[in-house]
């Protein structure tokens, strides 16, 4: 009986996945194929479609806690933190370690206050949802800054805030909970070192699985076996930090980083390191589909209308906070010496700052034995659905009114005009040097090759226009150039590591030099940058 029981439940289980899937992907492939749906990011059309089926009351899956934080949150993380640039991050270290800190204090007090003052809830459980609120989720808005080629330093910016605040908003929470329970007092040093703990063991041990399986993946070169590692080590690490009390988005985070800046520059030659990101791609995608679907299906249209003094209050103290925290701290990190944001920067980065998952998931955390939970879920889910809603879908407006769009498309058909020489050239090379066949006319060959320097003098006409209408696109190919050149130092590392010639991990000597040599061929005109 108990092995039926357990049988249809899996198949169940397994038909709702199969359904919450087919739905999502649908509706992603819409997005593509009419040019209307375009406009519009696809996690937002997945919230839209979500409502409607909410509004008819179609429940796809309950949308748990630990399914949020357990499931999806780990690779969503270690995506984000194995694409960004150590070299960019690093850059911007003090405005987005001021917004993740700093700005998730503010945060959590900015909100709790007016909650407490002009409803009903109490401030411990205010804080509580102060802590729910303070977690930013720009998916979104990120992926609209990379299709329509916003700056490298705004999307380096609030990709970052948003890596490193989740963190510090679930460790918030798991400090706050303990006082409306009546089991922990709220002290400063306590809570300080407390946080220490947290934070602390997250990066110890994504430190440790980080630079573990960077040299786990020196000694070998299986792609399936190296991507099959990340995978492990973004799951593993998440629930190892937990199991100690640590914080299992901090050591995400850093192993992330540390695999997609190091690990996979010195342990995986550039084949390999192309299939894990395509692979990671593929998993954000995927997981952000469903999530976002089930955002929008959750919603309880009848409890938030009974609630819509508190969420109208929330949301006003949510976007009022993010101005002080954003124009506040931004330009105490101008002052600091930090990356210079500008106010059109600023802008776009208190407008852009969304709730999502992680908010979601902390509310749906909260203890049920606590007066007010319903209250904060439902004002989480209101606040939420407004800042995917209203402010995602106005993002864009922002960005074209403030002249913030860049010259993505440009530089992506540049790109690819360089790697159709590149890869012409090597075809009419082949032609040139191959033993020719018998069989085949001497003038076919000749006729084969005028056809490719034809395609080639097309493409270096293209080159040559982009370059005259874009001249900071010449930057890419010194970019390229560096790339490879670092790659061929790593890959050779690698070698000597397998063959037992070197024993250590050795970083790339020419990225700094290539990096200032970039920098010196701009400033002396060489190159526009």
């Amino acid at each position: 009986m108990e092995a039926a029981i357990a049988e249809e439940a899996i198949k169940q289980n397994l038909e709702q996945f199969l359904i919450v899937l087919s739905v999502s992907l649908s509706v992603a492939t819409l997005s593509r194929l009419f040019s209307w749906f375009r406009r519009i990011p696809y996690t937002l059309l997945l919230v839209i479609v979500g409502l409607g089926l909410a509004f008819v009351n179609v429940r796809l899956v309950n949308l748990s806690p630990e399914l949020i934080l357990e499931i999806f949150l780990p690779p969503l993380l270690f995506e984000a933190a194995w694409n960004i640039r150590w070299r960019d991050l690093k850059e911007s270290l003090v405005p987005v370690g001021l917004f993740a800190v700093l700005g998730v204090i503010i945060s959590i007090v900015g909100v709790a206050f007016p909650i407490s003052q002009f409803t009903g809830l109490s401030l411990p459980i205010a804080l509580l949802l102060g802590a729910s609120l303070s977690a930013t989720d720009p998916v979104s808005v990120v992926a609209l800054f990379r299709e329509l080629g916003a700056g490298k330093r705004l999307t380096t910016v609030m990709e970052g805030e948003s890596l490193f605040n989740d963190g510090v908003a679930v460790v918030a929470f798991i400090l706050l909970v303990g006082i409306p329970l009546g089991i922990g007092d709220f002290s400063i040093a306590d809570t300080i070192s407390r946080f220490g703990i947290f934070v602390g063991l997250g990066v110890g041990v994504g430190c440790l699985v980080g630079f573990g399986i960077s040299y786990l993946t020196q000694r070998f070169d299986f792609p399936l076996v190296e991507q099959s590692l990340t995978l492990v080590s973004a799951y593993g690490t998440y629930l190892i930090v937990e199991e100690l009390g640590g914080s299992g988005v901090i050591g995400v985070v850093t192993v992330g980083l540390i695999l997609g800046n190091f690990g996979s520059r010195i342990g995986m030659n550039p084949r390999t390191r192309l299939i894990v990101s395509e692979f990671w791609e593929f998993l954000a995608f995927f997981v952000n589909s469903i999530v976002f679907l089930l955002i929008g299906d959750q919603i309880n249209f009848a409890s938030l209308s009974q609630n819509i003094d508190l969420i109208a209050i929330a949301i006003a103290s949510v976007v009022l906070t993010r101005v002080i925290v954003i124009y506040g701290l931004g330009y105490l990190s101008n002052l600091l010496g930090g990356t210079f944001l500008n106010w059109r920067e600023l802008t776009v980065l208190w407008w852009g700052g969304l709730r999502g998952g992680v908010s979601i998931a902390l509310a749906l955390s909260v203890p049920v034995i606590l007066q007010g939970r319903q209250e904060i879920i439902d004002a989480v889910f209101g606040v939420v659905l407004f800042t995917l809603l209203a402010q995602g879908l106005t993002t864009q407006f922002f960005l074209e009114k403030l002249d913030l769009i860049g010259d993505q498309p440009q530089r992506q058909e540049y790109s690819e005009s360089l790697a159709r020489r590149t890869a012409l050239n090597r075809v009419l090379n082949y032609l040139e040097s191959i033993d020719r066949s018998p069989e085949i006319d001497p003038e076919f060959y000749r006729y084969q090759q005028q056809l490719v320097k034809g395609e080639i003098k097309s493409v270096e006409e293209t080159i040559a226009s982009l370059q005259n209408k874009n001249p900071q696109l010449r930057s890419l190919d010194l970019e390229q150039l560096r790339e490879e050149l670092v790659d061929i130092e790593a890959d050779t590392y690698a070698e000597y590591i397998r063959a037992g010639r070197l024993n250590r991990n050795l970083s790339p000597l020419l990225q700094g030099i290539l990096d200032q040599a970039i920098e010196k061929a701009i400033d002396e005109g060489s190159i526009v940058g």
